[in-house]
């Protein structure tokens, strides 16, 4: 009896190809899950302390 094929990548980079290869879609914002939470608290803090640089500024140039 003859021996069976086991394995062949024929074909596979063409299909591949086919309609292109894309890079997976990234999200907007990364999700902070299973980040230290000190960091995440600092991180939250420092973030309205901009914000309200950021108005500040605003409402002084007007």
């Amino acid at each position: 009896m003859a021996k069976s094929k086991n394995h062949t990548a024929q074909n596979q980079n063409k299909k591949d190809h086919k309609n292109g290869i894309k890079k997976p879609k990234r999200q907007r914002y990364t999700s902070l899950k299973g980040v230290e939470r000190k960091f995440r608290r600092n991180r939250r803090k420092a973030i309205k302390g901009m914000l309200k640089a950021q108005a500040k500024q605003n409402a002084e140039s007007k």
